[in-house]
């Protein structure tokens, strides 16, 4: 009754889908031979990223969209309308992009560019200072080839330069195919689990902008099938740590010390979702400290083709894998766990959302929350109705051959709890309806989405989502909610990298304490824009902020005027 009451109450979100109209006119290529007629369940079908970043200085974050068959492309926001400005060495059309992160990793205040790719080589582009790149990628020290997923840039060691983390998953490749240029991926789900796994990479910078790989000295190596990352400080303790989400087995949560990395999972968070794909760190329930959102996509897996989608009980967990089929798939399931060494005793089946108790502890509350879904890939969160609670946009779906599935809207209801208004929102079903105009060997294929990013693109003190696709246009869903207050901050740090990734904001309003931090890229395949916003409901002024800077520095301000961006110098120590 509660919930019914909060629908009827509140005024109407909604949001608005504008890429084309506002000169974004990206559409993700699927690979043919891999996703089309011939389907084969590989990584191939996880699609592309998106990323945001000012990478011109102007105050507006620009627009890069990723692709597998054909070019990237890079937009310029001009105020909320959109310039291609893609050139060769962001187009990178010769490879099968993932993933992309913006950082300055070199301390001269611009944006520079790591790109991750299927076995195509990774590349890193340094920014001249106007949002032009080039390829710096063999003097920077950061040549890698392998099967790439995301990429984060963050502090590890304290030294004030930003270091780079590589999620990588398995061999899960083989012959190369000329004509499309690109790696055959494995044909079956026990031929793709079964792949030699990769480790992660871990390079340190030298503080000049130059890397040094130092993946076993940091601890990182990890145990393979890595996808995704959240960096946060869990422990209150100064140093930025590190979840890395695994999609066949137990994720893994670091624990910084000094630079070195503890696995200290099984103690703070115990089990973890076995089939973990997207990750995002921010305060779901109001109480200033920091959760943990982990979704989980491949224990969904288990759905047939066929399978009558009406019936998915995407709000409850299962004790075993393949769900409620294990009855008539008991051998597979033997067979199946064995291949990808599962361990009931550190895993479950389904969303995880930890919440934070203080003093690095954590308790799980997917459930309670209603924070279960189906199919779901990443995380984009944000206060889109800027109640002074954050919410979250799941990109979800599998698309051909699989039916249609809705990327839920959780929308925070203010107690802990979320609930879904993906279609009174505007964003179920997709722009265009269910289904992609064109058809895959003359059968109607479902839209699904695969990541997105959050950023007030319009500054217009709403936040709006950029979405790429699976095999279609990209989206941006202009957020057309009625004005309510907020207030948003810039931050540039004066140690090392400008960036000040890894600040913790803490904004006092109307007698109540709201957290946020510059994030690093994460939420599977994205980077949301690194100004951090607060939603402020009716409240009219703010008390005071306080900001944590990277190194420990607090700096308070008092009475921040509402309704604005405040841009945030570091100051001296």
């Amino acid at each position: 009754m509660a919930i019914l009451l909060l629908l009827l109450l509140e005024p109407g979100l909604a949001f608005e889908e504008r890429a084309e109209a506002l000169g974004v006119k990206f559409r993700m290529e699927f690979l043919p031979g891999e996703q089309g007629e011939k389907f084969k369940i590989n990584f191939y079908d996880h699609g592309c990223g998106v990323a945001l970043a000012d990478i011109d200085g102007d105050g507006d974050d620009d627009l890069y969209l990723l692709n597998q068959l054909g070019a990237n492309a890079l937009y310029r926001n001009d105020g909320g309308s959109f310039a291609d400005v893609t050139t060769p060495a962001v187009a990178l059309e010769d490879r099968i992009c993932v993933s992309a992160v913006f950082g300055d990793t070199d301390g001269d205040g611009d944006e520079d560019l790591y790109v991750t790719s299927t076995r195509g080589g990774n590349v890193f582009l340094r920014n001249d200072g106007s949002g032009a790149f080039e390829d710096a990628t063999k003097e920077a020290g950061l040549p890698w080839v392998g099967h790439s997923q995301g990429a984060t840039l963050f502090d590890a060691d304290g030294d004030g330069d930003l270091d780079l983390f590589l999620a990588t998953t398995a061999e899960w490749t083989g012959a190369f195919e000329p004509l499309g240029r690109y790696y055959a991926g494995a044909t079956t789900l026990m031929e793709l689990v079964k792949s030699p796994v990769e480790t992660n990479a871990f390079f340190r910078n030298r503080g000049d902008g130059t890397f040094e790989e130092a993946t076993g000295e940091a601890g990182l190596r990890g145990a393979g099938w890595s996808g995704d990352t959240a960096v946060f400080d869990f422990d209150e303790d100064g140093s930025l740590d590190l979840f890395v989400a695994n999609m066949f087995g137990r994720s893994t949560l670091y624990r910084n010390a000094g630079g070195r990395f503890e696995d200290v999972t099984a103690g703070t968070l115990g089990r973890t979702p076995w089939g973990a794909v997207g990750s995002k760190a921010f305060d779901y329930d109001g109480d200033g400290r920091l959760d943990l959102f982990v979704v989980d996509m491949h224990s969904d897996m288990w759905t047939p083709f066929d399978y009558d989608l009406r019936r998915v009980d995407e709000a409850r967990k299962y004790e075993r894998f393949f769900g409620p089929f294990y009855e008539r798939q008991r051998d597979l399931e033997r067979v199946f766990a064995e291949a990808t060494r599962i361990r009931y005793d550190a895993i479950f089946f389904g969303n995880g959302l930890f919440r934070g108790l203080g003093g690095g502890e954590f308790e799980e509350t997917s459930a309670k929350a209603g924070a279960e879904t189906f199919w779901p890939w990443g995380i984009a969160s944000g206060d889109f109705d800027n109640d002074g609670f954050e919410d979250a946009f799941v990109p979800s779906g599998m698309g051909y051959p699989w039916g249609y599935w809705r990327s839920p809207l959780l929308m925070n209801n203010g107690d802990g709890t979320f609930v879904d208004r993906s279609a009174d929102a505007g964003l179920d079903p997709p722009p265009g309806g269910r289904a992609l105009e064109r058809r895959i060997g003359g059968r109607v294929a479902a839209r699904s989405a695969r990541a997105a990013a959050v950023a007030d693109l319009d500054g217009d003190g709403r936040l709006d989502l950029a979405v790429n696709n699976f095999n279609d246009r990209a989206f941006l869903y202009m957020n057309r909610a009625p004005a309510r207050s907020w207030i948003a901050f810039r931050l540039e740090g004066t140690r090392g990298h400008k960036g000040a990734i890894g600040a913790v904001v803490r904004v006092r309003a109307g007698g109540r304490t709201r957290i946020g931090q510059v994030q690093a890229a994460g939420g599977y395949l994205a980077q949301s824009s690194k100004t951090v916003h607060f939603g402020l409901g009716d409240l009219r002024s703010v008390e005071s902020c306080e900001i944590r800077w990277p190194g420990g520095l607090v700096q308070t301000i008092d009475g921040p005027a509402p309704n604005r961006v405040h841009r945030i110098v570091e100051p001296a120590r």
